[in-house]
C-alpha cells in the first residue's frame, strides 16, 4: 500500500509540474510551443556517440554564451526566459530535464503524440562541458548533410525523416535564422501536414533578399533546402510518403525518435556511468526511480490542496 501510495504522489507531482510548464509556455501573452520544442531540440542534437565531449540534453549546456551563440540557436534565449521562472522556483529540478519535459509538453499541447520522459538530467558547472559549434543541421544543406548530423547520434534515415517532421510546428523567423515563414498552414498545430504539403504542392525557389528557401504557389508557405531534401532522396522519400498517408504512424516513430533524441548522453537515461559532481568528485549514477523522486521531492504537501 506505501509502495502505491508514494507511487500516486510521484505521478501527482509529475502533472502538477506538467500543468506548470504549460501554462509558461501558453498563456495570455502567446503560445511558445513552438520555440520550446526547439529549444528541446537543439539542446539535445550536439550528441556525438564517438566524442568524450558529446554533446546531448544532459548539462543544459546552452545556458552558456559558448553554445547559445551558436547561429543555429537564434533566438532561443527567448525560450529560455520563458522557462526561467520555474528553474528558479523549483532549484532542485535541472535545467536540463525542464528544457526537454517543456518540448515534450508542447507538442503534446499542440495535438502530438506522448512522447517517453525520465527526470535524472544533470546541469553542467561550467562552459567545459559546452560541444562545439556547428553539430546542428544546416537547412541550406541536403541529403549527405542530414546523415552526416543524424548518423553522429545514432539516428537512420526513418528517423530523420519522422524528426523533420517536427516542422509541422512553427515559423522562420528573418532575424533569427535568416529565412522567413511558416511550413504549414497551422504553426501551432502538431499533426502530418508537413509531410503531406511538402508531397503535394509545387515548391519553386523563392524570388527575394533573404537564402535560398522555396515557396508554394501561395507564396504563404515555406520549405528550406534541407526539406526539399528529404523529397529528392529515395530513401528519405520513401518515409516523407508513409507519414503523409499516416498520422498514426508518424506519431509512433515521432515519439520513438524524440524520445531517443532527448535521451542521448542523459544520465541516467541514455546509459549509467559515472558523472562528476559540482565538487569535482565522481559520483555513482543513479537509477532512473531514484533519479526520479529526487527530482520530484521539490514539490511540498501544499501543492495538493491548490485549486486546479
Amino acid at each position: 500500500m506505501g509502495l502505491l501510495l508514494s507511487k500516486f504522489k510521484e505521478a501527482m507531482q509529475d502533472k502538477a509540474l506538467r500543468d506548470e510548464v504549460s501554462s509558461a509556455i501558453v498563456n495570455d501573452k502567446g503560445n511558445a510551443c513552438p520555440i520550446a520544442v526547439r529549444l528541446a531540440w537543439h539542446n539535445s542534437g550536439t550528441f556525438d556517440k564517438s566524442d568524450n565531449k558529446g554533446g546531448g540534453s544532459d548539462g543544459a549546456t546552452m545556458r552558456f554564451e559558448e553554445e547559445l551563440s551558436d547561429p543555429a540557436n537564434a533566438g532561443l534565449n527567448i525560450a529560455q526566459d520563458i522557462l526561467q521562472p520555474l528553474k528558479e522556483k523549483h532549484p532542485e529540478l535541472s535545467t536540463a530535464d525542464l528544457w526537454v519535459l517543456a518540448g515534450i509538453q508542447a507538442i503534446k499541447l499542440t495535438g502530438g503524440p506522448d512522447v517517453p520522459f525520465k527526470y535524472g538530467r544533470t546541469d553542467a558547472s561550467d562552459k567545459s562541458a559546452c560541444p562545439a559549434q556547428g553539430r546542428l543541421p544546416d537547412a541550406t544543406q541536403g541529403a549527405q548533410h542530414l546523415r552526416d548530423v543524424f548518423y553522429r547520434m545514432g539516428f537512420d534515415d526513418k528517423a530523420i525523416v519522422a524528426l523533420s517532421g517536427a516542422h509541422t510546428l512553427g515559423s522562420c523567423h528573418k532575424d533569427r535564422s535568416g529565412f522567413d515563414g511558416p511550413w504549414t498552414t497551422d504553426p501551432y498545430k502538431f499533426d502530418n501536414e508537413y509531410f503531406k504539403v511538402l508531397l503535394d504542392l509545387e515548391w519553386k525557389p523563392r524570388e527575394w533578399d533573404g537564402p535560398l528557401q522555396y515557396a508554394d504557389p501561395s507564396g504563404k508557405l515555406m520549405m528550406l533546402p534541407s526539406d526539399i531534401a528529404l523529397k529528392e532522396d529515395e530513401s528519405f522519400l520513401k518515409y516523407v510518403k508513409m507519414y503523409a498517408e499516416d498520422e498514426k504512424l508518424f506519431f509512433k516513430d515521432f515519439a520513438e525518435a524524440f524520445g531517443s533524441l532527448v535521451s542521448l548522453a542523459a544520465l541516467p537515461i541514455a546509459n549509467l556511468e559515472p558523472r562528476m559532481s559540482s565538487g569535482g568528485s565522481l559520483q555513482k549514477p543513479e537509477t532512473h526511480k531514484f533519479a526520479a523522486k529526487r527530482c520530484l521531492s521539490i514539490f511540498k504537501k501544499e501543492r495538493f490542496s491548490r485549486d486546479e
